[in-house]
């Protein structure tokens, strides 16, 4: 019963975030290159992976996002929530869906926690491409493929 109202929620967020988001959108764009960052969250686009950090989590989807004309975008990849003080793992199936207005990022996951058996919605962040992400304790990576963190 837990799970399904977890999955709820998750559905509401993505919804509220990605309303209306059609598959080959007219007017679409590429998701802009560079570091958007925020107080506990950042994501880095670059032409090999998009890397997110939330607090000490993190996850990768493909670069190749394409942003409707609303800005709006959902997109599958991978997750990991055990990340610090060590990467305990494993990568688990998610799934982003946000919207870019101007050079601000609003982000929402589902992470399909395949341990725990259990969905856990994290976000939405707000992120602003430029600003360098401010993590706190958690480190966050500053070039993707440092840590092996590519797809």
């Amino acid at each position: 019963m837990r799970a399904t109202g977890i999955v709820a929620a998750v559905s509401t967020l993505t919804l509220a975030v990605c309303r209306d988001a059609p598959n080959a959108p007219q007017g679409a764009r590429p998701l802009t290159l560079g570091t958007w960052g925020a107080e506990n969250a950042g994501v880095i686009v670059t032409d090999s992976v998009s890397h997110v950090h939330v607090g000490c989590t993190f996850g990768d989807w493909s670069p190749k996002v394409v942003l409707d004309a609303d800005g709006r975008f959902i997109v599958d990849g991978s997750y990991v929530l055990r990340a610090y003080p060590v990467m305990i793992g494993p990568r688990l199936p998610a799934q982003f869906s946000g919207r870019v207005v101007g050079t601000t990022m609003t982000v929402a996951i589902a992470v399909n926690d395949t341990v725990e058996k259990k969905v856990v919605a994290l976000g939405p962040i707000t992120v602003v491409l430029g600003r360098t992400p401010v993590m706190g304790p958690c480190p966050i990576c500053l070039s993707p493929k440092v840590m092996g963190t590519g797809l």
